[in-house]
Order: structure tokens, then sequence, then C-alpha cells
């Protein structure tokens, strides 16, 4: 950097604090046409234009295209002798940006760059601002020494110490997040062949960096809280972020509305999708290594996007390899319907069906019986959408419509490449259904899902998609309906005073039950912060297929009488297994009330 004479009395700060803005402008626009730099009628236009706006006259002059910054700095370094700065490599004190605040630096487009005694140096685009100067000096209590450099660079160097306006906002967002001390970080996101993916090839802009931080914090603290999905729901005047914990949604911040592209197109980015096109729904997959505590974990976000009123909102759900749990005797299922569903799947043929909403565990419950028949001598192969976790000795097919792979096409190739188990993410049409059923009845073992809202209902679908009531009755030999409820709290779990009886008959108990009856809740601690649960549970309904309900699936019998068939020979349903985890002890009668109807 060259020095500059602070004894050579050529400060503009020397000059008089009444100077008018008029006179400095003339004086500037004097010595440019003493120059020759601009002709008479373009400095009156621009002068013109500066009354009206109030702008810089250099800057203006510059913007008409009249006059390049290089000679209007030629003129003031001859006209004061002011030395340049180069702001790039300055090293600025923090603590100058305290005297000067952001606001100030960007009105007036100047950067403090140093100190020394009662003297602060300051880069200026314009040093024969006077005004600028003296309310500097006033605010300051220093003398002012002006220094060269462009608005360009000015603007930058502003940008890069005190930070981008989405800087500032992120910075109140990061203020009030959760500083907690075992939060996941350094996140690194994976490409599909596990390598890092180059953040400089993304080509983002620098402004973008906060949003980066903010994005990676985003799914750091999902697995930190145990999410299982994080919803980003643009709106008209805000943007707000949830986390579903334990089935719950739980909102966990609103970053401020104007960020919600950046945000989204961050996402976008690492999930390999068009950022260009927010007009359809879009797909894709995160894979992020993250640091967590002296471990390193990676996951697997499923992304899925939608076009909505005020921008793409975006849903991804975590998929943790960890929480994964392979052992199915801790699902939640009760020790006889539990003796049902392995002895189904342990069979060489027939198709065994698990039903329930979204999020109710499915999944979790295929993969657990999977791993429990996944043997050296026996071929298993799945078909989903997507492929959520990847099994060892397993072969997985994710499908593809917009090629032609779709279930139905990928069972039929299944059944050339000699199964023994075949997996189908779900049920869609009577295509699939019928392949399905074919291949259950030419001995191979089929697992599947549905979305029903229990057992018995699952044989009306069946039958409205067009199948025949003797290949259903026939086929399927076993189907388990289930839904996930969140677990007490064990750190602050409490006994709580029974409701009245009338109301625990209602619910279902039975009354020689209620004597020995002991409910519990959870109080609220730290570890669950604060809601009383942690964790889940399964509720499930498991229905074999006996010679009783075979009959009365040919004869047309509604779902009413296949229940009642079913419970008669010892079925217990969806409500009556929660119960019997209340009894135990396990989850709240808000929660099965929430999930189960009597």
């Amino acid at each position: 950097m060259k020095s500059l004479d602070l004894h050579s009395g050529s400060s503009v700060s020397a000059g008089p604090a009444d100077a008018t803005q008029s006179t400095k402008t003339t004086r500037l626009g004097d010595l440019l046409l003493k120059g020759n730099f601009i002709t008479r009628e373009q400095l009156d236009e621009a002068l013109n234009y500066q009354r009206l706006k109030g702008v810089r006259l250099g800057s203006h002059l510059i913007k008409l295209g009249y006059l390049t910054e290089d000679q209007l700095h030629a003129v003031f370094s001859r006209q004061f002798g002011i030395a340049s700065v180069d702001l790039s490599t300055a090293q600025i004190d923090p603590d100058l940006l305290m005297r000067v605040p952001r606001e100030f630096a960007v009105r007036h487009q100047v950067m403090p760059v140093r100190s020394g005694g009662n003297v602060l140096w300051v880069a200026m685009a314009d040093p024969s601002d006077v005004m600028a100067i003296d309310e500097l000096r006033f605010r300051t209590a220093s003398r002012i020494e002006p220094l060269l450099a462009s608005e360009s660079e000015i603007r930058e160097a502003i940008e890069r110490h005190y930070g981008t306006p989405n800087e500032l906002e992120l910075r109140k967002v990061f203020d009030d997040l959760p500083q907690t001390p075992d939060t996941p970080g350094s996140v690194q996101v994976l490409g599909e062949d596990h390598t890092e993916v180059d953040i400089e090839a993304l080509k983002l802009q620098s402004e973008e960096a906060p949003i980066i931080r903010l994005v990676n914090f985003i799914l750091a603290d999902a697995l930190r809280c145990g999410a299982s999905d994080v919803h980003l729901e643009p709106f008209a005047r805000e943007m707000r972020i949830r986390f579903r914990i334990d089935g719950v949604l739980k909102n966990v911040m609103n970053p401020p509305v104007r960020l919600k592209d950046a945000l989204t197109s961050r996402i976008k980015i690492m999930a390999r999708l068009n950022i260009s096109e927010k007009r359809v729904p879009q797909d894709g997959r995160i894979r992020i290594r993250v640091l967590d505590g002296d471990k390193t974990k990676e996951l697997d976000f499923r992304v899925s996007t939608l076009p909505t009123l005020f921008g793409e909102k975006v849903v991804l759900r975590l998929l943790d390899k960890e929480n994964l749990m392979a052992d199915m005797l801790h699902l939640g299922f009760e020790p006889e319907s539990l003796d049902k569903f392995q002895k189904a799947i342990h069979k060489p043929f027939g198709m065994v069906l698990v039903t329930g909403p979204t999020g109710s565990g499915k999944t979790n419950t295929l993969y657990s019986a999977i791993s429990q028949i996944n043997t050296p001598n026996t071929n298993i192969m799945t078909v989903e959408d997507p492929v959520e976790y990847n099994l060892v000795g397993v072969n997985q097919v994710q499908i593809n419509e917009q090629v032609g792979l779709t279930f139905a096409t990928t069972l039929r190739s299944f059944l050339r490449q000699d199964p023994n188990i075949i997996l189908v993410g779900e049920i869609r049409d009577l295509e699939t259904a019928e392949i399905a059923i074919k291949a259950s009845l030419t001995g191979h073992l089929v697992l599947s899902t549905l979305h029903t809202n229990d057992a018995p209902a699952t044989i009306s679908r069946l039958l409205n998609m067009g199948l025949e009531r003797f290949l259903v009755a026939t086929s399927v030999q076993l189907i388990c309906a289930q839904r996930l409820v969140r677990r007490i709290c064990k750190n602050c779990k409490e006994a709580v005073k029974l409701p009245p009886v009338s109301t625990l008959i209602e619910l279902g108990f039975q009354a020689d039950e209620i004597a020995t009856l002991q409910i519990f809740r959870g109080a609220g601690c730290k570890a669950c912060n604060g809601s009383g649960y942690k964790g889940r549970v399964g509720l499930y309904e498991v229905m074999e297929i006996t010679s009783a309900l075979q009959e009365a699936i040919i004869l047309n019998a509604t779902s009413a009488e296949l229940r009642k068939i079913a419970t008669t020979n010892g079925m217990i349903t969806l409500r009556r297994s929660g119960l019997c985890k209340i009894r135990q002890g396990i989850t709240t009668i808000e929660e099965v009330v929430r999930e189960t109807v009597q």
C-alpha cells in the first residue's frame, strides 16, 4: 500500500466544514472539464441527474460511460495527492468495523482501513465528499485521512468484512439457533460414488456461502434431534422449517422469506436436481458425511420438491441406517402376533402384506423381515421406489418410469432371475398385483405393502383393484397392519391418576384389567426436549389368512365380517395392541387414541 504524507496538507478534511454539495460537485466538474475528460454537455447532463437523484457525480459519469474509474482516480490523485489502497489485500481490524457502522459505509461508499493515534485512514470512492468526511470525523472523534479506491472495490470490501445482506439476516437466524455441544458438525456432501462434491464446481456466488452453512446446520440438526423428515415451506410473508420428530411436526426456525430461493437452490444442487426447473415436482437424493462427536456417520436424505403458490416446498426424508431396526423382537410386536408373522415369512411361497399410512414404519418391518430370512442359499430381489436402505446380499432395483422400468416390468424380469424371495415396494395397480400374485402361487415368497387403514380392509382393496376372489384367498398368507406411537421418555416417566372407569372401558379395556392398571406419562425433560416422549414403537394388527377367512373371502364377506372372524381366531387389533403398550407403561392413552379406533 502506498503511504500518505500526513503533513502535506493535502487532506480533504482540512477543507471547510460548511462546504455544500453543489460546491463540491462543481469543483469536481471543473477539474474534469479542465482535464478534457468530459464535455460541458456531459457535465450538465450528469449534474441535472444528480440534483434529481442525489447520486455522486463521479459514479454517475462512470455509469453513463463518459468517464472511467482510472480517469477519476487520476484526477483525485493529482488534485489532492491522495494515495490509492488495495482493499483486496488490506488487513482490517474488526474494531474499525464497530467504529464505522455498515449502514454509514454503504451510504457514503467508504471503508475504514487502519487507525493510529488520533488518525483514521478511510478508503473513499469520492475523497472530495466533505460532508461524509465531516460526519465520519464527528462519529469517530478522529482526524480523517482519505485513501482512494473504486466503488466496486469498496462494495466488495464491505460485503467481505461487514457481510452481505443475506449474511446479516442469517446471523440473526443463527443467533436464535440452539447452540448445543452435541450438535453434529463438519457436514460433507458426498456424491453417489462416495467422493466429496467439489463446492467450487457448483459456481455458487460468494454471498451464498452462509446459505451453505445454514443448510448444513439444518441437516446436521435434524440428525441431532432424531428427526425423520425436514420440511422447508415458503409462504407469502415467511418461510417455515419444521422437523418431524417421533411422528409429530415441530417448528424449528423461520428464516427470512427472501432466502427461500437460495435455500431451495442449495438443496437442489446437493440433490443433483435441475435448479432452473421450478414448475414440476422433482425427486433426488443427498448423501452426506457428518462428524458426530468422535464418529463419522454417512446419511442419506431423500429429497422431494413440489411447486406451491409461494415457491417450491422441499421435504427431506432422513434415511439413517443406524435407526433401521433389524431385530424384529424390538419392533413392538406382541408375542403371539410376532409368532404368526415369523411363520409366514419363513414359508417357501405365498404373499405377506404390510399395510399402513405413510410414515407408519412399513419399510422398517419389511427390511427387518428380509434381514431375518437373508441367508447365503436364498436369492432375494427387491423392486422399490426409491431404494431407502442398501441391504447386504440383497439384489435391489430402483424403478425409473421415465425409461419404462416400472414395478410391473421389473417383476416380470425377476421371474426370469430365479428368485426365492421377492419384495415389491408397493402394489399400486392391477398389473403389479396380478404379477405379484402369480409369483406367490408359483413357488416364490412375495413381500409387499399397501396403503389401507387396517388388515381386513386390505382384502377389499385388492378386490377393488380387480383381482379374482379365489386368487386373493389362496395367495395371501398374512396381512400386517401397523402404526407408530411415541414412547414415554424413560428419563421423566411418572405415574398419573387413572381416568374414570367408564372412560377406560370405552377405550377398550376389560373390567378385570382396570383393577391392576397403572398408566404413565412423561413430565418433560432435557432429554426429550420437554415433550415427554422419546422414540417410537409399533402397534401391530396381524391377520393370518386361515381356512375360515379364505372361505369368507370367496363368499364375498365384508371387511367387518372378516374382522369378526379374525378376532374370534385370536387376532390382536391395532387398538388392543395400543392398550397393551399402555398397560406396559410404554406409551400414553393420548397416543393410542390418536392412531387407532375402537
